[in-house]
């Protein structure tokens, strides 16, 4: 065990940190060799863990409340980098491993993370009735697969007025490393949770937002559809705005069901926009109905 001191900060406590010479060493294995789906470890889900990329990604999911279990930073920026020396602190008596930047660029995308992992332990999700409790608009992603489609949805959701997010099974995990670096993090600032899996969607799913009180909104181009300014549409106190699959889009079921289908209107002959794009127009005009809208328009 080795430490160093920034002398740069008056009082600054020293940081012990392990130097990793090697790229095989046992210690990199949950940052270079265990799959998402090791990490995210169903069949013991207590024992769950994910990755989390740069420091002001890791520094958001330490606000949020995750734990970290521990860090792995390139040695320069661990000595020079005063965001990072900062994060070290906030993460407490945990190992933090070290290496010159020649062993951690083996690791795929570690050129992306700005020299900082962290592994941290999942938390327990919340019921879909209790993450809804209190919200006006939420976002509701069915099977959306690309974790970089995921992570661009939450950056807008949590931008732009939407109280929550729900996933259906379907969708890839918004703690898989793309996704949380994509979000720049905001997926550790905005509710979130799966459809529980005693829910078979869309049937008991959209049921239970029912009864909570939501019209269910499906995005999707489709000849009854209306348009995202629709006056009945803003006047609705409660709303789950439905983005479907990257191709496919939604489901005709989950359409069937849905209270409003509604489209952007578009021109020069698009026909569609990708998910993540349709999903920031859709929460900017929707979501200003929304708890945190009212409350940043009441800060100001």
């Amino acid at each position: 065990m080795k430490h160093f001191e920034n002398e740069k900060e008056e009082g600054a406590k020293s940081i012990e940190y392990i130097e990793i010479k090697h790229f095989n060493a046992p210690e990199l294995d949950v940052y270079a060799r265990l799959t998402e789906a090791q990490l995210l470890n169903k069949d013991h889900p207590e024992d769950g863990l994910f990755i989390a990329e740069s420091p002001k990604v890791i520094g958001r999911a330490l606000e949020g409340g995750y734990q970290p279990v521990s860090v792995l930073v390139e040695k320069k920026q661990m000595l020079e980098d005063a965001e990072t020396i900062e994060i070290l602190r906030k993460c407490g008596n945990i190992p933090v491993y070290t290496a010159e930047f020649e062993v951690l660029t083996k690791l795929t995308g570690f050129k992306l993370t700005r020299g900082m992992l962290c592994a941290m332990k999942r938390k327990n999700l919340p019921k879909l009735q209790d993450i809804c409790s209190g919200c006006k608009r939420i976002a509701v992603l069915e099977n959306v697969m690309n974790p970089t489609n995921v992570g661009a949805i939450f950056r807008s959701a949590a931008a732009l007025h939407m109280d929550a997010v729900i996933l259906t099974p379907g969708c890839s995990n918004p703690l898989y490393r793309r996704a949380s670096r994509v979000s720049m993090g905001t997926v550790f600032q905005i509710p979130w949770t799966f459809v529980d899996n005693s829910f078979v969607w869309p049937d008991d799913g959209m049921a239970c937002l029912r009864k909570m009180g939501f019209k269910t909104v499906a995005m999707a181009l489709k000849e009854d559809s209306v348009n995202i300014d629709d006056p009945d549409l803003m006047k609705e106190e409660k709303l789950a705005v439905i983005l479907g699959t990257e191709g496919d889009g939604l489901a005709d079921a989950t359409l069937a069901k849905c209270d409003y289908t509604v489209m952007i209107p578009m021109s020069h002959g698009v026909d569609s926009l990708n998910v993540a794009a349709a999903s920031a127009v859709a929460f900017w005009e929707l979501g200003k109905n929304s708890s945190t809208y009212q409350k940043n328009e009441e800060k100001e």
